[in-house]
């Protein structure tokens, strides 16, 4: 699928970014909201046991609803990552970024990483929710 691309944009006042883009002007297209992915396997149950493992997974399982969609990774223009141990999370960061450019590639979307107590299911460490707009 071709059209025009995402515009990344970069305020120049800010910490220059790293693992998330500032903000993202959205091309036209479609809207397509991508509800909370964890690393719930086909029987519902959670798989893989560190924050890497399940943030592989769980990228897996959002970027088959994007798919389903009609879209790309390189479609979402915004990103939310909620983790239930922030510290496990940051001690990952290089192994999470092996993991987002292998799922994602090396751009990145608008994002934020917001700690929580506990997710719906107690053994998802991580989920994932996202927005795209599909030209």
């Amino acid at each position: 699928m071709t059209g025009p691309e995402h515009e990344t944009v970069t305020a120049p006042e800010l910490t220059p970014p790293s693992g998330y883009a500032h903000a993202v002007v959205a091309a036209s297209g479609r809207l397509v909201h991508l509800s909370g992915q964890t690393a719930q396997g086909r029987d519902g149950s959670i798989q893989g046991g560190t924050m890497v493992e399940q943030f592989d997974l769980a990228a897996a399982n959002l970027l088959t609803a994007l798919r389903a969609a009609g879209g790309e990774p390189r479609h979402l223009v915004a990103m939310q990552v909620f983790v239930t141990d922030v510290p496990a999370y940051r001690a990952s960061l290089k192994r999470l970024g092996e993991v987002w450019r292998s799922r994602f590639g090396s751009r990145y979307p608008a994002m934020a990483l917001i700690g929580v107590s506990e997710l719906f299911d107690p053994a998802a460490l991580i989920e994932l929710t996202g927005v795209a707009v599909i030209p």
